[in-house]
């Protein structure tokens, strides 16, 4: 049987919850006007001082409250403006960001073994944590192109938990270039705070 093939990261996908059941429950969360970092949907976001959101960098000191799904802002031209990507640096005092922010979330992500070179990983990995990989996103499609990096690691300061493995995507060799994810719980900002 042939398989479809990934030929580039998208950034996380929400797809369902790690109990079962899923209500895509979304947060509006603000922007702070002028935020000077471009936001695409399917990028990891942190709530900083303030109450508003800003692009969580992957690294070891990660404290993600989702993934922004696109927003919502007054633009001085256009008026009332939805966008799937918060451009860097938009002066609008009501920017929303819309954030899939459930620690329990479940997302679909590519791997890549560097960069937006897609790699897998195997069976054998489920259950173990994975790094984030930043990559810029579109300012065409305003997708992100986040991934997950190929290497696996018990370590709980990685972001990342494997929850399981897309079966469609397996590739000629036996890996899985697509995977089922969600927050470490130590990481996530609701996680740590609620003790899960």
């Amino acid at each position: 049987m042939a398989y479809p093939t990934v030929s580039a990261p998208y950034g996380m996908i929400p797809i369902g919850k790690i109990g079962g059941f899923n209500n895509h429950a979304i947060r509006h969360i603000s922007i702070a006007s002028g935020y000077a970092v471009d936001l695409f949907n399917g990028d990891p976001v942190k709530l900083v001082t303030g109450g508003t959101v800003e692009f969580d960098t992957p690294d070891a000191a990660m404290t993600p409250i989702g993934v922004f799904m696109g927003c919502f802002y007054t633009h001085a031209t256009n008026g009332p403006t939805y966008q799937n990507y918060w451009p860097a640096s938009t002066v609008a005092s009501d920017a929303i960001a819309y954030v899939a922010d459930d620690p329990d979330q479940l997302f679909k992500v590519a791997v890549v073994s560097s960069g937006t070179t897609i790699g897998s990983v195997a069976l054998t990995d489920v259950g173990a944590n994975l790094q984030m990989v930043n990559n810029t996103g579109s300012t065409v499609t305003g997708k992100s192109k986040a991934a997950v990096n190929a290497t696996s690691a018990t370590t709980n300061t990685f972001p990342l938990r494997l929850v399981d493995l897309v079966e469609e995507t397996k590739n000629t060799s036996g890996g899985f270039t697509e995977v089922i994810v969600k927050w470490n719980a130590t990481m996530h900002a609701y996680g740590a705070i609620l003790g899960v």
